[in-house]
């Protein structure tokens, strides 16, 4: 099957340029201390795990939950006052705290000199399923195009979001590299739209059996090399 010449490159963003866990914590820590300074009735009656818990049971109540994290952590809150007493009109204040947190993330140390290599041969996209925001996080300058779930309208696996975003970035999906680090929801689902994948595997996870990226990296300094040899297999046809 002939190969399209690669124009653009797309990224996943959670865990693939910054480790989520950590900052889900902090976010949520902070969260969980102004909510005891402000709205010391629902921290009383609400440990964080119980906000977690609680988070969980309304997830499946609404279809908008399953691609808008942000509207499932407002609701939460919202459910949370309800049943403490405390102000509900200050949610969006609460919001604020965890955004605030949520977007300090600490980036591997490859990200930014690696998107701004990239960015100098490809178009560069990003397609996330969480609510970073990237002008917050100071990278939104080496994007060309982002779209995230919870202002599209779906989430990935679905194809429409990545069709989206290489239309966005004017390419065909076939001439479009997505990169992530999650199996299913980045490669599988990226090759099904139409998609090279790559697989960022930082962590040293297992790789699904029945999942086949078309390359597996560790880095954007290795990314960089595969598409590097890519342009040159290319031109060489």
């Amino acid at each position: 099957m002939k190969m399209h010449p690669i124009k653009a490159v797309l990224f996943d963003l959670d865990d693939t340029l910054w480790a989520t866990a950590p900052v889900i914590a902090q976010a949520e820590t902070a969260l969980y201390a102004w909510l005891g300074a402000q709205l010391p009735a629902l921290a009383r009656r609400f440990s964080s795990e119980e906000l977690r818990a609680l988070r969980d049971e309304l997830a499946p109540t609404e279809a908008r939950f399953g691609f808008d994290l942000w509207a499932l952590r407002h609701a939460t809150l919202t459910k949370a006052c309800a049943l403490s007493g405390a102000d509900a009109a200050r949610v969006d204040e609460a919001m604020a705290v965890f955004a605030a947190a949520r977007n300090a993330v600490a980036l591997f140390e490859d990200v930014a000199p690696g998107l701004a290599r990239l960015r100098n041969r490809f178009a560069v996209g990003s397609v996330s399923n969480g609510f970073a925001d990237l002008e917050a996080i100071g990278i939104a300058h080496h994007f060309d195009a982002s779209l995230a779930a919870h202002t599209f309208g779906c989430a990935k696996p679905d194809p429409s979001i990545f069709h989206a975003a290489c239309a966005r970035l004017g390419v065909d999906p076939r001439e479009a590299v997505f990169v992530g680090d999650d199996p299913v929801l980045d490669v599988q689902a990226a090759q099904r739209a139409g998609l090279r994948a790559v697989w960022m595997n930082r962590f040293d996870r297992a790789r699904p059996e029945h999942v086949v990226p078309d390359a597996v990296c560790r880095s954007l300094h290795e990314l960089d090399a595969w598409l590097a040899e890519q342009m040159s297999a290319d031109a060489a046809k």
